[in-house]
């Protein structure tokens, strides 16, 4: 039995090669892609603090509970809103509603506090967001 290289079975052996050798060049030089990786090192500093609040900070009280609940459909019922905004970590205590997390802009940083200002049953907001660079 001998196989013979037909003009077909070499291009497309050829065009093979050359679209995997492309899509693996793709894949290490990505557009945009930064050689130097994201540096969160202030973050989790600051988040490693006992006095810090996080989202496993949230009292099981149902009034709490409804409340971290209304401040959150407050803020993702908001459209203008990015995404990294409709999802902060909230933290809904007592009437007071802590909240962390990234956002787009200063603008946006004041937007979500109103917003959890808003909400019926809020006394108070701790707002710790950060606006991402």
């Amino acid at each position: 039995m001998t196989i013979f290289a037909t003009p077909f079975k070499v291009a497309a052996c050829a065009s093979l090669i050359a679209l995997a050798s492309s899509y693996a060049s793709a894949q290490q030089s990505a557009p945009g892609a930064s050689s130097t990786a994201p540096n969160n090192t202030g973050i989790n500093q600051r988040d490693r603090s006992n006095t810090t609040t996080t989202p496993t900070d949230q009292p099981n009280d149902r009034a709490d509970i409804k409340l971290a609940a209304a401040v959150r459909r407050a803020i993702t019922k908001d459209k203008s809103l990015s995404t990294a905004a409709h999802n902060v970590k909230l933290v809904a205590a007592s009437g007071v509603v802590t909240l962390r997390g990234p956002v787009a802009n200063s603008a946006e940083k004041a937007k979500v506090e109103e917003i959890a200002t808003a909400v019926a049953g809020v006394t108070r907001v701790d707002n710790q967001l950060d606006v991402k660079n």
